[in-house]
């Protein structure tokens, strides 16, 4: 499984491709940090941030995008930025028809390193351990995009089968097709 891992931000949103299936070493692809320029209007900082993440998914072709599920931060400002990245890289995936699977910096940090609450230095040695890098990624927004596509790798088998259960129990039944909004087909003039 290729997955492309996003880690978002408006100044830095790091991503990480990774190919890998559960109980194998997954190996690293491509690694690297979207950058923007804080003086630019915010539309603009976002069309950077989906046009880089649109060139990616076409260059790499991943099967899915683990994006860090934003929760709350000190600053709202970074927060609202943060979420704002987060969404334009979840619409470059659904516009490009790649499934989107968001994961908590807890799930990550325990996937990668057995603790939930490792810093950003620990998550990075395991990310490079694990991965078998010569040398850490760098910044640890990159580092962070390879570990939401490892935990990705790793833990989406067991959560489609475990969404498999819950759909035969009848929790989480699929919506019928009169219910769903239409495939969105792009801009028209």
């Amino acid at each position: 499984m290729r997955v492309l891992g996003i880690d978002p931000g408006l100044t830095r949103c790091g991503w990480g491709v990774v190919d890998g299936r559960p109980g194998a070493r997954p190996t690293a692809i491509g690694v690297g940090v979207i950058r923007t320029h804080p003086d630019l209007d915010l539309e603009l900082r976002l069309l950077e941030v989906h046009t880089a993440v649109t060139a990616l998914l076409r260059a790499h072709r991943p099967e899915a995008v683990a994006i860090e599920r934003v929760f709350t931060q000190n600053n709202k400002g970074t927060a609202t930025g943060t979420a704002q990245a987060a969404g334009v890289a979840a619409l470059a995936a659904a516009q490009a028809d790649v499934p989107v699977a968001w994961h908590t910096p807890s799930e990550v940090k325990a996937a990668i390193s057995g603790n939930g609450r490792a810093d950003k230095d620990q998550v990075t040695m395991m990310v490079t351990r694990v991965l078998g890098l010569t040398e850490a990624p760098k910044p640890a927004d990159a580092a962070d995009a390879l570990a939401l596509a490892v935990c990705h790798v790793w833990r989406a088998p067991a959560q489609a089968r475990l969404r498999v259960a819950a759909l035969a129990g009848g929790i989480g039944a699929p919506v019928p097709a009169s219910r769903t909004l239409p495939r969105w087909q792009g801009v028209s003039r």
